[in-house]
């Protein structure tokens, strides 16, 4: 199915994995399986996973001049993603995440940069051509593995074009007004919604009524007014800040989870693959809890992810 342009902008990591049957507490050491290395990065993922969808993608990055970042560019550009404006660094590491994998498929996870660090918005600038695909049926999506001066830098130029704007924040950390007012869609996961609200023991099934109102002291009156909420095996749920509302529990399929590594990242990218499709954003985050449920059930992230064909014949 035709789609709008997406446009990524942020991390592209190799990911380190290790699966064991129990992540280790503080201290601790336990035996894990062979490392493997396989293609990852929060933006890298969201690119790969709607270019599987078949959307029409590109994504703006670094990566290092080595093995990992060969890696990413050949997995990217066999997904169908343009890696044109994807800069090789010499002298500096691709980024690079170290995973646990536990018998449930929970994981935890260390982000090491790398050329992640060094994406400048002077970079997210001087690439016009990038922004100048963009137009008002376009998505950008944008997470926190880049430096916020990039981030915003990002934010900026696509709304110039008449973009819309998606924010992760994750790894979660504060971020400022200056960024906010330039996002229309923030997406957080039931952990980073509690970060940002301080509502730590809220009900994610339950009545939303303070999660809501501090949702809305938190992010101030310019900022995005409209919220997604991923809540992992429940499904998601979407407030409506101007209309102080959240709507009912969106259903995620039951699956038996292999591997969460990256589901995250598949929800964005199937939101933004149908939100540039021009669904309206209830149907495009049903699209999405269903892209993130097939993602859980196979290893990896990237690895995991779906083409169109595979998720129209999927039944959990």
């Amino acid at each position: 199915m035709a789609s709008g342009r997406v446009l990524v902008v942020g991390s592209l990591n190799a990911d380190l994995v290790v699966r064991t049957a129990r992540l280790p507490g503080p201290g601790e050491t336990v035996t894990g399986s062979d490392l493997v290395i396989v293609p990852g990065g929060k933006s890298s993922n969201q690119a790969a996973a709607v270019g599987k969808l078949g959307g029409d993608v590109a994504i703006l990055g670094c990566v290092g001049d080595d093995g990992n970042g060969a890696m990413l560019l050949a997995s990217l550009q066999d997904s169908g993603v343009d890696t044109s404006e994807v800069r090789v660094l010499g002298g500096v590491a691709t980024g690079s995440a170290m995973i646990a994998v536990d018998d449930r498929g929970e994981n935890c996870i260390i982000v090491s940069p790398g050329a992640n660090g060094r994406l400048t918005a002077g970079d997210v600038n001087a690439a016009t051509e990038f922004f100048d695909t963009a137009d008002a049926s376009a998505v950008l999506t944008l997470c926190l593995e880049v430096s916020l001066e990039a981030v915003r830098a990002s934010a900026r130029n696509a709304r110039a074009k008449g973009a819309t704007v998606v924010l992760n924040i994750s790894p979660y950390q504060k971020v400022g007004a200056d960024l906010l007012d330039l996002v229309d869609i923030l997406l957080v996961n039931n952990h980073e919604l509690a970060d940002l609200t301080g509502q730590a023991d809220f009900d994610p099934l339950g009545d939303w009524t303070a999660v809501i109102e501090a949702t809305a002291a938190a992010l101030g009156e310019n900022g995005p007014r409209t919220v997604v909420v991923t809540l992992g095996s429940k499904g998601a749920r979407i407030i409506d800040l101007d209309a102080g509302t959240a709507s009912a529990q969106i259903p995620s399929p039951e699956v038996t989870p292999v591997d969460t590594t990256g589901c995250g990242d598949a929800f964005l990218a199937s939101l933004a693959f149908r939100l540039a499709a021009g669904d309206d954003l209830p149907a495009a985050c049903a699209f999405a809890v269903r892209v993130g449920a097939y993602a859980a059930t196979g290893e990896g992230a990237q690895n995991s992810y779906p083409t169109a064909e595979q998720l129209a014949n999927w039944k959990p």
